[in-house]
């Protein structure tokens, strides 16, 4: 396969990563740390990868910010490094090491604050420059995301032994299972044994096996990044890099919600690296990496190797390399390591040296030497590759999700996983088990124990044992508990490929009394104080060192949460993944407390990062949100209509055939509404029925204006408050019957007052008999308004008695039309006389047809919500700018509709002090008097020659321009010593600098006796 990194044009093979590749190329040098711009290199082979972000493709398919270790190699791959300028080779931001001294943890906190106040903005443009890692694409994403569901009895997180193990017995039991797996593989650490290992005989067996029964499904590449309550479990599953095609309908990754019965986490540990003076140089690599690199990818990535260690894992990755012809020297910081485990390194010409600690990697952008601090003094040893392992950390990510924190095993100087809920199991290395033989036998209790939680019972099998031999089929069991029989050398030539690892026996860790190597290169040991020379790093991604933890412990951040934010500790896209554990220790050790005692920080969701792509699915452009359309819908767009998205409703904003663009069109249709008559679509007003023996009693207590006296027939305008006593919404409610309502909102709050309506019911009045239902698209809505308004309905329903007795003003008639009930309600919100009009949504389209052509003749046309809006505004008439969610009803001057009601909602609270300031504003009308000029929504309010600063007295809310009055006229918010009508305002619109007079009128600004709409 070709691909390309930085423009070079490289090859590697099916079944690689992108990082395998680079080091099969010669590759090193990968990418630059975050502050310092140091030089970096691969340290591990999975998604832990501090060091190898890369942005992957093109245009819109330009992704950054991936880990190259877990990156599928595909043919034509495009990858290029990312935070460094002019070139990786050369950065210009790699001088900010010699500033590092002025950069330290919180450096940010204690520079960025002066000379002056304003300081910050000349600051930031260049801090957010230097900010981030990798550049996003801007152009738009050609491929796409989706979501599913999925169910299962177990889902199994991981497929190393205890994962595939644990799926074995549970498919056996008749569960349904699914396996995840990460990887594009399946076998976890099985996969960097030798090809012709036992393990991988072992796994082959199994996934055959596996792949033949029909209720357990295998998922690779597939990431659990999250678990959530009701034991489901967020997943994100991807194509290869540039496999998926979206015109086959391919989805490029796939956000999987997984609701299982039962879960068994078998995510497996991470190995830690070591500290030491610049152990963040290239060929510094974990030695568990080491190892896939070789024995899965075939890469020997080191001919002269130091494998440094403190426990017996990483001397199957020296023995290994040492199998593949490298020169391999292990410094073991132990005095004594297993006596069986030098004797094999003996026989394998590998070099042990004990009581052996790396004081400083030497070399620039490769490591070329270390430097050894060992009782007899001070070595350095030459090499190309140093691979490290400073134990093993479990995966508790996700089973921390839950809350459940994760405890301390002082035998294994970890953290494993918390008691977990019922249905909740683990098993493997995750629990500390780093044994094969352990892992499997954990996984297949597991497996049975989740099943039988499930209701599963088949019988079992016991599990399939993994039989492992010693290298040189000698009498005693292998220390490392897997087979370290060698390969065929041909097969670790480049080219051919093996399997990972198991999680070997961590034999004997360091206990918290033993010397540590700060200790020991910090004493009286001069010569491995120099050695030491140079930044030892604790996350190696943020360039945290351990001099900036004790820098934050000296400054009191001492608490792990404030460590972390205060030194950016674990903040990266690893989230400290191989930093974590080294620096609770090191706080640990800096407080005289325990480990355990220092605790962990909080792990959350994602485990690796998502892409926004994934978690949005299809849900973009008009997806984002559902796009609602009235029944009328087709018939505005053909007749002119400009739509405006209202909430999620497409309303029309105007019709051209009113006007060339907005401003001329609206002005014209108040114009046709206050003459003759027009037409509206209300459809997307919320509708709510209101049924049951209680339903008066009900609404008598939601609303504060009273309802339990409303007659049947009859309609009456609304007020809803919040417990705090504030306005929520404002509405109209008709009486159909002795039990029956029907309640109107606020298009934009119809669905937060059908929560609330249920909310009340469910918890401060379930006593109540009432039934609540939601019934806004079943009716179709219509309003005609203005002086013809009453001969156009008769025109369009001859049967129908609409005169002013028969249907007066507030007043309900119901007939029935085309086999469905026609209902009209006489009410207005323009100040002209109206009729709302609802019919089934089936028949919304003909009823509007027949009132547009019987009201031709008397000048009938259609109008939008820009003249609606302004037409209110004329009329004093209260909405959404005014129902803000400040505002009382005093404020708004609708306090004698409640008089001295009481037990309505919000009534205690309405009655606070603070509601009667004086200083509170309230409703008036402003009407600009100043020639050519206008007044704007938002304007701040002054009295004149005060100066125009601050808040002011109160706020424009609406704004319109009165064809009626011939001049802007606005609602507003006003301080109730300057809301004297007759006063004298000035509205200041600082955006668009200007001020603007106004005089203080009444907010009713036509027909103010109502004879209008009464008529």
């Amino acid at each position: 396969m070709e691909f390309t990194f930085d423009g070079r044009a490289m090859t590697g093979f099916r079944g690689d990563t992108l990082a395998s590749a680079l080091l099969a190329n010669g590759v090193r040098l990968v990418g630059r740390s975050f502050k310092y711009h140091r030089p970096r290199g691969i340290l591990s082979a999975g998604p832990e990868e501090p060091n190898a972000l890369v942005t992957l493709g093109t245009g819109g398919r330009r992704e950054p910010n991936l880990t190259a270790t877990t990156v599928e190699l595909a043919d034509g791959l495009v990858a290029e490094s990312q935070n460094r300028w002019p070139s990786l080779k050369f950065d210009a931001q790699g001088i900010n090491g010699l500033f590092a001294p002025f950069l330290s943890a919180g450096f940010y906190y204690k520079t960025f604050m002066g000379p002056t106040r304003r300081a910050w903005m000349f600051y930031e443009h260049f801090i957010r420059k230097a900010a981030g890692f990798g550049r996003a694409g801007e152009e738009p994403d050609p491929d796409r995301y989706d979501v599913r569901h999925l169910f299962a009895d177990v889902a199994i997180v991981g497929s190393g032994p205890a994962g595939l193990s644990a799926a074995l017995a549970a498919g056996e039991a008749g569960a349904r299972v699914v396996l995840i797996e990460q990887d594009f593989a399946l076998g976890g650490t099985l996969l960097s044994d030798p090809q012709d290992s036992e393990s991988a005989a072992w796994l082959s067996g199994m996934l055959a096996r596996l792949a033949g029964m029909p209720n357990v499904s295998l998922m690779t590449r597939t990431t659990a990044f999250g678990a959530y309550d009701g034991n489901v479990l967020g997943l994100v599953e991807r194509h290869g890099s540039g496999t998926a095609d979206p015109k086959e309908g391919q989805a490029r990754q796939m956000l999987l919600l997984l609701r299982a019965k039962s879960i068994v986490y078998a995510s497996g540990a991470l190995e830690r690296p070591l500290t030491f003076a610049n152990n963040d140089r290239p060929g510094i690599m974990l030695a568990s990496a080491a190892r896939i690199y070789l024995n899965r990818f075939a890469v020997l990535t080191g001919t002269r190797v130091v494998v440094a260690t403190d426990n017996d894992s990483a001397y199957r990755a020296a023995f290994d390399l040492a199998t593949a012809g490298a020169e391999v020297t292990i410094a073991d910081s132990r005095a004594e390591p297993i006596h069986d485990l030098r004797e094999q390194a003996r026989r394998r010409g590998v070099a042990v040296r004990t009581n052996s600690l790396i004081a400083n990697a030497l070399g620039r952008r490769a490591v070329r030497a270390v430097s050894l601090s060992e009782p007899g003094g001070a070595a350095t040893v030459r090499c190309d590759l140093v691979a490290v392992s400073g134990g093993w950390s479990p995966t508790v990510h996700l089973t921390s999700h839950f809350g459940v924190k994760p405890v301390y095993r002082e035998d294994i100087q970890t953290f494993v996983p918390g008691k977990l809920g019922a249905g909740r199991f683990v098993a493997g290395a995750v629990m500390g088990g780093l044994t094969t033989a352990g892992a499997i036998e954990q996984g297949h209790r597991a497996g049975v124990d989740a099943s039988a939680f499930c209701g599963a019972a088949k019988a079992v099998q016991q599990p399939v044992r993994l039989e492992l031999t010693e290298i040189d089929a000698g009498p005693d069991d292998s220390p490392l508990g897997t087979s370290l029989r060698p390969a065929p050398l041909a097969q670790l030539v480049r080219g051919g490929y093996g399997s990972p690892a198991i999680l070997p026996e961590l034999h004997r860790p360091r206990r918290s009394g033993e010397t540590s190597h700060a200790k020991r290169t910090r004493g009286g040991d001069e010569e491995g104080a120099k050695l030491a020379a140079g930044k030892a790093f604790v996350d190696i991604q943020m360039d945290v060192t351990t001099q900036d933890i004790a820098l934050a412990h000296r400054e009191g951040y001492e608490s792990v949460e404030h460590l972390k934010r205060y030194t950016t500790l674990g903040m990266g896209t690893d989230q400290g993944k191989t930093s974590n554990f080294y620096a609770l220790s090191a706080m640990a050790g800096l407080r005289g407390m325990a480990v355990p005692e220092v605790g962990t920080t909080t792990f959350r969701p994602p485990y690796t990062p998502v892409a926004i792509g994934a978690l949005a699915g299809r849900s973009i452009g008009h997806h984002y949100k559902p796009i609602r359309r009235t029944p009328m819908h087709d018939w505005h767009v053909a007749n002119g209509a400009q739509m405006l998205e209202g909430g999620l409703w497409m309303r029309p904003w105007f019709y051209r055939t009113s006007g060339r663009d907005v401003n001329e069109a609206y002005v014209a249709e108040m114009r046709m509404v206050r003459e003759t008559a027009g037409l509206m679509d209300i459809s997307t007003l919320g509708k709510i029925d209101v049924q049951g023996p209680d339903a008066a009693e009900f609404l008598d207590r939601v609303y504060a204006n009273g309802f339990a006296r409303l007659p049947v027939g009859r309609a009456r305008y609304g007020i809803m408050l919040r417990d705090d006593g504030i306005v929520f919404d404002d509405g109209t409610t008709t009486r159909l019957g002795e039990r029956h309502f029907f309640m109107t909102t606020s298009t934009a709050k119809a669905a937060d007052v059908m929560s609330r309506l249920e909310f009340l019911l469910d918890t401060a009045w379930p006593d109540l008999r009432v039934s609540v239902t939601s019934v806004t698209y079943e009716w179709a809505a219509m309003s005609v308004a203005g002086p013809n308004s009453r001969d156009i309905l008769a025109a369009a329903f001859p049967d129908l008695d609409v005169s002013n007795e028969a249907l007066p003003h507030m007043g309900l008639l119901e007939e029935q039309y085309r086999d469905m009930h026609l209902r009209i309600i006489r009410l207005s919100f323009s100040g002209e006389r109206a009729y709302e009009i609802y019919v089934g949504a089936s028949l919304g389209n003909e009823v509007w047809c027949r009132l547009m052509e019987a009201g031709a003749p008397f000048g009938l046309k259609p109008y939008g919500v820009e003249a609606l809006g302004a037409l209110r505004v004329e009329k004093g008439h209260i909405a959404g700018p005014e129902i803000d969610g400040r505002t009382t009803l005093d404020d708004l001057g609708l306090s004698r509709m409640v008089g001295k009601r009481s037990g309505y909602v919000g009534e205690v609270l309405e009655r606070r002090e603070a509601f009667s300031d004086p200083a509170r504003p309230r409703l008036v009308g402003l009407r600009c008097f100043e020639p050519g000029k206008q007044l704007h929504a938002g304007a701040i309010l002054f009295r004149p020659n005060e100066s125009l600063q601050g808040h002011g007295l109160g706020r424009i809310t609406s704004v319109t321009y009165s064809p009626a009055l011939d001049a802007w006229v606005a609602l507003g918010l006003l301080a109730r010593e300057a809301a004297v009508e007759g006063a004298e305002i000035v509205a200041a619109s600082p955006i668009i600098g200007q001020a603007v007079r106004a005089r203080v009128v009444s907010p009713i600004f036509l027909d103010p006796k109502g004879e209008r709409l009464r008529g």
